[in-house]
């Protein structure tokens, strides 16, 4: 099969949190006014299912029908990727079938965790994922939560594989993105997007095409901003919205230990949804969300 990855993705992608009732139990309400808030924000695409959206803690039933109803709501408003990362290559070929069907624009694989992984095999698990199905396939490197991770060259034979639409970079190092960036050439066309906000002015700047930002979920409006600015090469404008993107990163994340739950604690501030995080993530104590809703009502977005 061949995928079509001519329309190349850019601008704002957020992981797009996972409104939860219970641990069994998708919040639909919830999902509806969150994809209504990002997409009034102006963002340009949306990822489910991925990290912030607590995917690896969900049932595979619970996550066929927050995909379903993602779907159902942007109406191909915006392109949707969703996450299929799994130990299973079987189970992630089955859940990849399942999104094509459902109507996604793309797929996003990480390495699989918890066996060691030579670096052929994960290309081979990959490529084998990515021609069972008939839409673009995106890779991710998360290094901080997968104890696996494509080396830069096997990142470059995957983005030389017709199937392969784009890249997702979550390694926290602007390093790690000069390395990468030059070993993919000055004629790489296809899609590199960073995940930690933290860099996105930076990265942007600097070539990549967009973020995958939790804090979007939140505040589209300023990630979208600083997106146009960073393009724009606008640097007065970037160190502004940047310096605000940081002020969210330190108290709503505190040093990563909160990301999911700080995210979803600001959500609930603004009446959008609950908090609940699945297990194993651990709900924020009380001294955590006084500090957080103490920033939430001093923090206002200055675009």
């Amino acid at each position: 099969m061949k995928a079509d990855n001519t329309n190349k993705l850019q601008g704002i992608i957020p992981p797009i949190a996972t409104p939860l009732l219970d641990q069994y139990t998708m919040d639909k309400m919830g999902l509806v006014k969150l994809l209504k808030h990002v997409i009034d924000g102006g963002v340009h695409g949306l990822f489910m299912l991925g990290t912030t959206g607590e995917a690896v803690s969900l049932s595979y039933r619970l996550r066929y029908d927050i995909m379903e109803q993602c779907i159902s709501e942007v109406r191909g408003q915006l392109p949707v990727l969703v996450g299929v990362s799994d130990t299973s290559l079987e189970e992630a070929i089955a859940f990849s079938r399942k999104a094509e069907k459902a109507g996604v624009s793309g797929i996003v694989v990480a390495p699989p965790y918890y066996f060691p992984c030579a670096q052929e095999a994960l290309y081979e698990y990959v490529v084998q994922l990515a021609e069972a199905i008939n839409i673009p396939t995106y890779i991710y490197n998360i290094p901080s939560h997968s104890p696996h991770v494509f080396s830069e060259d096997t990142v470059v034979r995957l983005l030389n594989h017709p199937q392969i639409a784009g890249y997702k970079d979550s390694s926290c190092s602007m390093m790690a993105f000069h390395q990468m960036k030059h070993k993919l050439g000055a004629g790489f066309n296809k899609t590199y997007l960073l995940g930690p906000e933290e860099l996105l002015g930076e990265a942007v700047m600097m070539g990549a095409d967009g973020g995958v930002n939790g804090g979007a979920n939140a505040f589209p409006q300023l990630y979208v901003s600083l997106y146009h600015a960073a393009k724009a090469g606008d640097v007065q404008k970037v160190n502004a919205l940047q310096e605000q993107v940081m002020r969210i990163s330190h108290t709503l994340y505190q040093g990563g230990k909160t990301v999911i739950q700080g995210i979803k604690f600001a959500l609930t501030e603004m009446g959008i949804c609950q908090d609940f995080v699945a297990l194993p993530l651990a709900p924020l104590d009380h001294l955590e969300k006084e500090a957080m809703r103490q920033f939430l009502e001093k923090f206002e977005v200055v675009l």
